[in-house]
């Protein structure tokens, strides 16, 4: 299987790429800056160099060709202001959900966020607010594409703590925190899966194995 991540460098991304590795997979990722392709090579992932905040659906799609998966991992990241939430978060994901309709690559993962899910309560910091806005955004959109087997993924919080291998997983799990590991595994679990194609799930730490917890996901 060859998949295709963008946001490729993130924390997520890379754990993403070396479980892909690992099992014998084909992964590439979509990194904006040349210099981080010496991680990607490292983790066992080819590079693909594009911006997406600037690439046309027809480039975006070009380097898709051929893949059997896309997963959307990007993000603006901490430190960004509102306007990049919009223009990555929102529009990125939306341009490379285009891309992917576009290339014929129909199973779609994204990396969402927990609490995506409508207007942010009040109180609700300026800049985190607009994220959460952006993700649901974009979560509604590729939910609306008939033509992709896509899954939503809505993580608690995350933490950069060892993976467990344990999780929980479904619709509605309440809040809680999750290391990046096992968001990774669960994406890895979920490529392999398509009986949650059409599901949006949230994910936290929890007692059930990765394996079990995306099968019994399927099976609802």
């Amino acid at each position: 299987m060859r998949i295709v991540i963008a946001g490729g460098h993130g924390k997520i991304a890379q754990r993403l790429e070396r479980l892909l590795a690992a099992r014998g997979d084909s992964a590439a990722g979509i990194i904006r800056n040349p210099d981080q392709a010496e991680d990607l090579r490292a983790n066992g992932a080819d590079t693909i160099v594009c911006d997406l905040e600037k690439a046309t659906v027809d480039e975006v799609a070009n380097h898709l060709r051929g893949a059997d998966a896309a997963v959307f991992a990007a993000g603006a990241g901490p430190g960004s202001g509102a306007a990049r939430k919009r223009t990555v978060d929102r529009a990125a994901a939306v341009l490379f959900a285009d891309a992917a309709e576009r290339a014929g690559v129909h199973r779609f993962l994204i990396v969402s966020s927990m609490g995506a899910t409508g207007e942010p309560p009040p109180g609700t910091d300026p800049v985190f607010a607009e994220y959460l806005r952006a993700k649901a955004a974009a979560d509604d959109d590729i939910r609306s594409r008939p033509g992709l087997d896509w899954t939503v993924l809505r993580p608690g919080t995350l933490t950069d703590q060892p993976g467990t291998g344990h999780v929980t997983l479904a619709e509605r799990t309440g809040h809680g925190s999750v290391p990046r590991d096992d968001v990774a595994a669960v994406l890895a679990a979920l490529l392999n899966e398509p009986g949650t194609a059409g599901r949006t799930l949230e994910l936290i730490e929890g007692p059930v194995p990765i394996d079990e917890a995306v099968k019994a996901a399927a099976a609802r």
